[in-house]
């Protein structure tokens, strides 16, 4: 994972010398402001966005889209397995050639470029559709074995809507392949990290602590310690980061002199905001003050990443400054308002949402339909506990240990019952 806010690459001096013999002049300072300004607000727009969509993922009926969740042991491995990945990558790219690696990565990323960049406008696509718009339903399954262990391998629904917007990504797939161009790898670069905030859930606030904790002192190690994520990051010609020209004021679009910084540093901070705003809704009391406070947490950390970078002209981990700051201040603010405990406790995974019924006790429920409506029926004719019309024999039903009292009861009913019929009969 790239998880790091570095200075331009591609052979700019201000990375760290000439390449094929030639220098570059400095980037200005309009175009050094122009390039982090940018990748501070393509940051924010998925987290933004992605939040509000998750609250939508939630709330969905439909068991194919509901979101993958991250435990606690989840989060703790996390970073070891996403330290395993950047050192092989790194390794990769020391023993092997460059150049077919990233042939193939292209290929992949491609693919799931595509995907997600249908999934993101899609929601949008559908208000520039006309009403009249023949709209017909398809799906894809493929599955393994037959009978009752055939196995669901892919279950995709789609329509023809959808089919459109996969049409568009398409052409922005083709043009990334061929060209490798900055705004292709954006595209794609952004739609992978709403669909991470989106689709990416934590069921609780502690878990949430353990994994940025954890990323936190991964991001440092592989940054400070080792030029191995930066490496990785220069060499890695996948849509894995967001870039920026620094020089796009004096190349235009042709620009070279790229800022960059990498998803991990959306995603990570980004699925921690977005619960942050579930756990708003799960208070009802119609403020988003969590969400809002983590947001401007996200500003502030990026913020002093990008003004540290610039000043000490070395690359940055940016989770070294987003992490306290997107923990910090909400907990603080639930220090303020007392609902620490309310905050800790919500369990995002619990949630029961008006339009999803869920139940506390499955029934266990086995045989034919035939044998299911015979046990029914005969658990409907069976015989039924008769109601004792006596009263005194619904005294003697409450307290059968007790035959004098039953016997001094039932006189006294009877004597009761007696004079009743008398008064009535006069």
């Amino acid at each position: 994972m790239d998880s790091a806010v570095s200075e331009p690459h591609n052979g700019s001096a201000e990375a760290g010398g000439p390449t094929n013999g030639t220098t570059r002049p400095p980037s200005t300072p309009e175009g050094i402001a122009l390039a982090y300004g940018s990748l501070l607000l393509m940051a924010l727009l998925p987290i933004f966005f992605g939040a509000l969509r998750s609250v939508r993922c939630a709330r969905g009926k439909n068991a194919s889209d509901m979101p993958e969740t991250i435990t606690s042991r989840d989060a703790a491995r996390f970073p070891i397995i996403a330290s395993c990945t950047l050192l092989g990558l790194y390794l990769f790219f020391k023993i092997f050639s460059q150049e077919y690696i990233n042939l193939l990565l292209s290929m992949y990323f491609f693919v799931l470029g595509i995907l997600a960049l249908s999934h993101t406008i899609s929601p949008f696509m559908n208000k520039f559709f006309p009403a009249n718009f023949p709209n017909r339903q398809y799906q894809l399954l493929f599955t393994q074995g037959s009978g009752e262990n055939k196995e669901e391998i892919i279950n995709y629904e789609f329509d023809t809507k959808d089919l459109v917007c996969l049409g568009l990504s398409s052409i922005v797939g083709v043009w990334y392949l061929l060209r490798k161009h900055w705004i292709a790898n954006n595209l794609f670069g952004l739609a992978f990290s709403l669909n991470g905030v989106e689709l990416l859930h934590l069921n609780n606030v502690s878990t949430g602590c353990i994994l940025l904790g954890g990323l936190f002192i991964y991001d440092i190690f592989w940054v400070f310690g080792t030029n191995v994520m930066v490496t990785v990051a220069k060499s890695f010609e996948a849509p894995i980061k967001l870039v920026f020209p620094q020089d796009l004021l004096e190349k235009g679009l042709e620009a070279d002199n790229f800022a960059m910084l990498g998803l991990g540093d959306i995603v990570i901070p980004g699925i921690f905001i977005a619960l942050l705003l579930r756990f708003d809704i799960s208070l009802k009391k119609n403020t988003h003050t969590y969400f809002y406070t983590s947001f401007a947490a996200y500003i502030f950390g990026l913020g002093l990443t990008i003004f540290i970078m610039h000043i000490f002209k070395h690359a940055q981990p940016a989770l070294l400054y987003l992490v306290p700051a997107c923990i910090g201040f909400p907990v603080l603010v639930a220090l303020a308002k007392g609902e620490v405990t309310e905050m800790f406790s919500y369990e995002s995974s619990a949630e029961i949402l008006p339009h999803t019924p869920r139940l506390t006790h499955f029934p266990t429920v086995s045989g034919s339909p035939a044998s299911l409506a015979d046990s029914m029926q005969q658990k409907l004719a069976g015989p039924r506990r008769r109601r004792p019309q006596n009263p005194s024999a619904i005294y003697e039903e409450s307290n059968p240990k007790d035959p004098a009292a039953v016997t001094e009861t039932r006189e006294g009913i009877e004597a009761t019952t007696s004079k009743g019929l008398e008064k009535k009969e006069k």
